[in-house]
C-alpha cells in the first residue's frame, strides 16, 4: 500500500473509530488523537509529497496573553517583542516564502485552507484540533505538530521551532 492510501484509511476509517472508543475518557481520547497525528506524519514520510506552496497554520494561543494586539486577522501586525514565538515563526515563514496564518479554531482554519489553496500544510495546534483538521483536509498533506501547553490548554502555548523547520524542510525536499 502506498503512504497516501494508508493515510486515507487511517484518517477516514481508524480516526472515527478511535474517537468513538476514546469518547469515554478525555485522557485516552487525547492520547489517541496524538497517535493519529503520529500515524499521519509517518504516512507522509512514506508518501514523500513535495510542495512549493506551503501554508504554516498556527493557533492563536501561541500568542502571549499579555499582548495588546490580536493577530488573528493579520499576523504581521506583531510587534515582534520576543515574549512569544510568533516573531520567530514569522521569520521562518518569511525565510521560506510560506503563507502564514493564525486561526482561532477549526472553522477559521478550514476557511484559510480553502482561500489559500496550499499544496501542503504545516499545522500547529492541540491534539484535538490537529487530528480533526488533518482528517478534514485529506487528501491534502498536513504535517501536524502538537503544541506544548505548560499553562494548560489555549493559554500561552509553545511550539518547537526546530520541529516546525524540520516539517517545512520535509515538504521542500519531497
Amino acid at each position: 500500500m502506498t503512504g497516501r492510501l494508508i493515510r486515507g484509511v487511517t484518517l477516514k476509517v481508524f480516526y472515527p473509530l478511535l474517537m468513538l472508543f476514546g469518547s469515554f475518557s478525555s485522557e485516552r481520547k487525547e492520547r489517541l488523537q496524538g497517535l493519529i497525528i503520529g500515524m499521519n506524519n509517518k504516512c507522509l514520510e512514506l508518501e514523500r509529497p513535495g510542495a512549493k506552496r506551503i501554508l504554516l497554520l498556527l493557533p492563536h494561543c501561541l500568542q502571549v496573553n499579555e499582548c495588546d494586539i490580536r493577530l488573528t486577522y493579520n499576523i504581521y501586525n506583531c510587534k515582534r517583542c520576543g515574549k512569544c514565538e510568533i516573531k520567530d515563526l514569522i521569520q521562518i515563514a518569511d525565510d521560506n516564502n510560506l503563507d502564514l496564518f493564525v486561526a482561532t479554531g477549526g472553522n477559521l482554519a478550514r476557511k484559510i485552507v480553502k482561500d489559500v489553496h496550499p499544496e501542503a500544510i504545516v499545522a500547529v495546534a492541540c491534539e484535538r484540533d490537529l487530528s480533526s483538521g488533518i482528517a478534514d483536509s485529506y487528501p491534502l498533506p498536513v504535517f501536524g505538530i502538537p503544541n506544548e501547553r505548560p499553562y494548560g490548554p489555549c493559554f500561552n502555548t509553545k511550539v518547537s521551532l526546530k520541529k516546525v523547520k524540520e516539517a517545512i524542510e520535509f515538504f521542500c525536499k519531497g
